[in-house]
């Protein structure tokens, strides 16, 4: 049978596949508009199977509050290529999924990727563009933080979001949050502090302490004093609330929120990045 240009184009702005493919498809399904979107639907099964075990590290990370700023959300949608991660409409699904979700009030991974958008689920969705692009398309990360005021960083480039967490709200809070968020981004601490850091993970670090300690020939009484030493160092550098604000070294983050308010502090916080 004779598939028409017209229907061509107008399969192709349904699914946003190239014009090729469209016409495969109608030809296909014998000028079937619904069966067609279905084969191509079916094709980026396809696509996905075969790109099961390839690397997608590219893509785009989104951190965005909701209007009450109590609530932040943060999603990872990946795919293989920078190109792909920079193409209009992966920006554009992913901008959607995260502002479904945040109306939606979606609080897990896997809410997200069962719910309904424009009458396909999130999961279809990506399979959608995995047949449009002929690359791996996913949803590795997603998170949501509740707090009284929540604040958002996204880094140039979408490679690199944070939202935080504050148990105070204000437009001083908000201007100090946004601060913190920014140092997450900017120097990736493992915990908000001290308590937040496993057990075992303190000592695993004490024990290695110990070693490099007693390689360096120190005596035998002074390896625990020193040791607590390197963990404190340790503390400092890796989580928030002990680390030297990037803005003024003199001062750790804790410290920083002091000044806005003697009572302010971060409750929790995300940082997602891409390949991490």
């Amino acid at each position: 049978m004779t598939i028409t240009a017209a229907e061509v184009n107008k399969l192709r702005i349904a699914t946003g596949v190239g014009m090729m493919d469209c016409k495969h498809a109608l030809v296909e399904a014998e000028g079937d508009f619904d069966k067609a979107i279905d084969i191509l639907r079916k094709k980026g099964q396809k696509v996905a199977a075969k790109r099961a075990d390839r690397s997608a590290n590219e893509g785009r990370v989104i951190a965005k509050v909701n209007e009450t700023k109590n609530k932040g959300y943060i999603l990872v949608v990946s795919c293989e290529t920078d190109f792909v991660g920079k193409n209009a409409d992966f920006v554009a699904l992913s901008e959607k999924i995260i502002n479904a979700a945040m109306s939606k009030e979606i609080h897990t991974k896997e809410e997200l990727i069962n719910l309904t958008i424009d009458g396909l689920t999130v999961a279809d969705l990506l399979l959608e563009m995995t047949g449009k692009t002929g690359e791996k398309i996913e949803i590795p990360a997603y998170n949501v933080i509740e707090a009284p005021l929540v604040s958002a960083y996204n880094h140039n480039g979408n490679r690199i979001a944070t939202i935080a967490g504050f148990n105070m709200t204000g437009e001083k809070v908000e201007a100090a949050g946004h601060e913190v968020a920014l140092q997450i981004a900017a120097m990736n601490p493992i915990a908000l502090n001290e308590e937040s850091i496993p057990q075992e993970t303190i000592e695993h670090e004490l024990e290695i302490a110990r070693e490099t300690i007693r390689q360096e020939g120190k005596p035998e009484n002074m390896v625990e004093k020193i040791a607590q030493g390197k963990l404190n160092k340790f503390f400092k550098e890796n989580t928030l609330m002990y680390q030297e604000f990037i803005n003024d070294s003199k001062l750790s983050v804790a410290d920083f929120l002091k000044q806005t308010d003697a009572n302010l502090t971060c409750t929790g916080f995300i940082r997602l990045q891409l390949g991490a």
